[in-house]
């Protein structure tokens, strides 16, 4: 499983607009070809971007449905005029992800995203593996993801949070019992986090 993560730049102004486009796009037949996992607008953090992130079997089924929905009927939308620029990143799942996760998490997602040293991986995924079920407890954990092609050693993770008062509370008292962070993990060179919304077509809300 890879998840594909889609960062597009928007000029100002237009995120109504490009919200309206991906409504009437998503519903003309997009969604018959492969999920979606999540569509978000920044609300803290770089403004006016939208992340959209879709799961594939593998990169061989992404290039294949990428090249099926080509052409379909409002795909892709037509909101080139309104994008700045594009990023995508591939990710791969961490092993104890649920999957199957989707709905109502939030309406607050933060994605904070780690870069760590070279070799590190692999200790990042044991120590939080061995920490993440008492966090999961706080607040929805939606998953963590991390590179193998692109920029290289990158780690994200991506919490729900029903209010900017609960991510706050979540995050003092995570110290304090000392649930959060894990204990013995290496600690990240970069870090950098984002506060999204979702769109009224996201599957998590």
């Amino acid at each position: 499983m890879i998840y594909e993560f889609r960062t597009y730049d928007l000029f100002p102004g237009n995120m109504p607009k490009y919200e309206a486009s991906l409504t009437d796009s998503l519903s003309a037949g997009r969604l018959d070809h492969s999920d979606l996992f999540a569509y978000f607008y920044t609300e803290f953090g770089p403004l006016n971007q939208a992340l959209h992130i879709w799961p594939y079997e593998s990169l061989d089924a992404r290039q294949a449905i990428r090249e099926e929905t080509t052409g379909i009927i409002g795909w892709p939308p037509a909101t080139g005029a309104m994008l700045d620029g594009q990023a995508a990143d591939i990710y791969f799942p961490a092993p104890f992800n649920d999957e199957s996760i989707t709905g109502a998490q939030g309406p607050f997602y933060e994605l904070r995203t780690y870069t760590y040293a070279t070799g590190e991986t692999p200790a990042v995924i044991d120590t939080w593996g061995k920490a993440i079920d008492e966090r999961r407890k706080m607040s929805p954990f939606i998953g963590a993801w991390y590179t193998e092609l692109g920029g290289l050693n990158k780690w994200a993770h991506l919490w729900g949070y029903s209010s900017l008062e609960q991510r706050a509370e979540v995050r003092k008292e995570a110290v304090a019992k000392s649930v959060w962070p894990p204990k013995g993990a290496p600690k990240p060179r970069t870090q950098d986090s984002k506060l999204y919304m979702p769109f009224s077509f996201s599957p998590l809300k």
